[in-house]
């Protein structure tokens, strides 16, 4: 089982979440509704055949005239990638097709940003004499001349980003799989690898083995809120005073048409045990918890492809 479900999330697929979970907050869980205790923003860079990036100028009142990436704010009952499209559009006037996710950003334990790279495939252009609540206009800049007043310089990084994946991609075109979640989590693969090959993945002893689900705090003010440190709070838990280093993300999952049911989202996230900088021919740490084990990988392509994943980073980067 544990075998399949790893071999799903290296191939971009997603597994499906039984409710059940390994770590986080004590129940009965906080629901996730979205737009009443938690934010999703979406956010797409287009690049044209001249690398120039496509652009929006605001018309809000706080800032009415500046530029931006195209983004905003998802809605109940849609998917990711719905609702990137939807605001693009209504952004620019141009339909588009994503390519992959970027990044992911985290602001915050109920404030996420997804930021994709994405072509255009339709429409036309928004113009002045189409400005509206929701944009002036839209114009392709070469990030040159003239230069444009920029509403935050957040966007920057992120442009650089996606002339980098477009010239050499980082990790495999990865869009999020349409499974429904009820909760902010995270699914773990962690990792220990040695220098002669052999690799062992943490999972849940708890059930039928599995990899480790941990739920994400919703509250500001508690402990085990955000990404990073719900992370660290299982390894709290299991594997106390080991390094342990969070690579990023194989993908995420994540449906919403059945809000306050499924307006959650699960990460299936990356993180190697152990200090990477030296190499041991030693078994993974001693765990301090029977609800979790070791699993040596010993099927030789899952052995590879992970190994290989690890080696180049190829992982879409978390920013929290």
């Amino acid at each position: 089982m544990a075998a399949e479900e790893l071999g799903l999330l290296l191939s971009g697929k997603g597994w499906p979440v039984s409710g059940e979970y390994d770590a986080g907050p004590p129940p009965p869980l906080q629901p996730v509704r979205l737009r009443r205790n938690t934010c999703y923003v979406v956010m797409a860079v287009l690049l044209n055949e001249k690398n120039e990036v496509l652009m929006m100028q605001e018309a809000k009142a706080e800032c009415h005239g500046m530029w931006y990436l195209p983004a905003g704010r998802m809605e109940p009952r849609e998917t990711i990638v719905e609702a990137m499209q939807r605001e693009v559009e209504e952004e620019t006037g141009l339909q588009c097709q994503p390519l992959t996710l970027l990044a992911l950003e985290e602001r915050g334990p109920c404030w996420l940003r997804f930021v994709f790279l994405a072509r255009p495939t339709g429409g036309t252009l928004k113009s002045l004499q189409d400005a509206d609540e929701e944009s002036l206009q839209a114009r392709w800049w070469d990030r040159k001349s003239p230069s444009l007043p920029l509403r935050a310089q957040d966007i920057v990084p992120l442009m650089d980003l996606a002339l980098q994946y477009q010239a050499n991609p980082r990790h495999p075109p990865t869009l999020p799989v349409e499974l429904p979640c009820a909760v902010i989590c995270q699914r773990l693969l962690a990792v220990f690898a040695d220098n002669t090959g052999a690799l062992w993945v943490l999972l849940g002893a708890v059930r039928s083995p599995h990899l480790p689900v941990v739920v994400n705090g919703m509250s500001p003010s508690a402990l085990g809120s955000g990404l990073l440190v719900a992370i660290h709070q299982l390894f709290q838990e299991c594997l106390p005073h080991v390094p342990v280093h969070i690579c990023g993300l194989l993908g995420l999952q994540h449906l919403g048409k059945e809000p306050g049911q499924s307006d959650g989202i699960c990460f299936n996230t990356v993180v190697t045990v152990g200090d990477t900088s030296q190499c041991s021919k030693e078994r993974p740490p001693e765990l301090q918890s029977k609800a979790f084990r070791w699993w040596k990988v010993e099927d030789e392509d899952l052995k590879s492809r992970v190994r290989e994943r690890l080696s180049t980073s190829s992982f879409i980067p978390v920013h929290s």
